[in-house]
């Protein structure tokens, strides 16, 4: 797969914010893209890489419209590294055994830590991108669900495997499932563990597009220069009102609707508070 490099918009070189643990930060002014740096253990997922998400998040300047999250090698993230559930563990890190053992606090405050690296990605001033190829199992499936658009190539395979080995989807993915797919097919593939493919994932709403793999950066190229074309605070009012449209009624749509094209009429008007 060809490299989302400088050439995205045309704007620079990119610099680079951020490379550790799995997961390389870059920003060329405009747009960041946060690349996961892993590709011979298909970019696994780890407590270190969710916080270096976390961190990459936390590092981005504000100058950033776009956010691209992309993949190195044949697969996006097969999810979980496995060996988070053997005695040992991570270096460092405690491990899902000893996690278990620990009091009700402490077990809750690990989790919501490792779910930082996930929740940045929907922020009102930013639109969050997700280029996804091949495999994208259990975390992974959820990290790509944590972006505001996806698109996916041809060989996509999406799947929540965490009821088959036992667990729940615990990192913010359940929501966006629901939303996307429904209830009842959301269900279905957590419970059933299958894999979902391009095409199901496009009429599903799972992806807005597919293409073939060798135009996956292509795509997400012209996705971002069509996003950076809109007014960045036009764009901001809009998010916000498409995500909170599921929170409200009818008629409180309606009134949300009026206060955001208030706010946009006074400032194009230059009578802004």
């Amino acid at each position: 797969m060809a490299s989302f490099d400088q050439d995205v918009v045309g704007q620079g070189p990119e610099v680079s914010a951020l490379d550790k643990d799995g997961v390389r930060l870059t920003v060329d002014d405009t747009v960041a893209t946060v690349t996961l740096t892993n590709p011979a253990k298909r970019n696994a997922q780890s407590p270190a890489l969710w916080r270096a998400l976390a961190e990459a998040g936390r590092l981005l300047p504000g100058t950033v419209r776009v956010v691209v999250l992309r993949a190195e090698g044949k697969s996006f993230s097969a999810g979980l590294d496995r060996q988070a559930f053997t005695p040992e563990g991570f270096d460092g890190e405690p491990s899902f055994i000893d996690l278990a053992r620990s009091d009700d606090a402490t077990l809750d405050a690990a989790i919501a830590g490792y779910q930082e690296g996930f929740t940045w990605w929907r922020r009102s001033d930013l639109v969050s991108v997700a280029a996804v190829q091949g495999h994208a199992v259990g975390a992974g499936f959820q990290l790509a669900l944590a972006c505001d658009l996806r698109v996916v190539a041809d060989d996509v395979q999406f799947a929540m495997r965490e009821t088959s080995l036992g667990l729940v989807p615990d990192l913010t993915g359940t929501h966006p499932l629901v939303g996307l797919v429904g209830y009842a097919r959301a269900l279905e593939i957590c419970a059933t563990g299958r894999f979902v493919g391009a095409e199901e994932a496009v009429n599903t709403g799972l992806a807005n597009t597919a293409v073939p793999a060798e135009l996956l950066d292509d795509a997400v190229r012209d996705l971002t220069a069509a996003l950076l074309a809109a007014p960045r605070d036009a764009l901001v009012e809009t998010k916000a009102l498409l995500r909170g449209a599921h929170g409200r009624t009818y008629d409180e749509q309606r009134t949300a609707e009026r206060a955001s094209q208030a706010r946009r009429l006074r400032d194009l008007a230059g009578v802004g508070d």
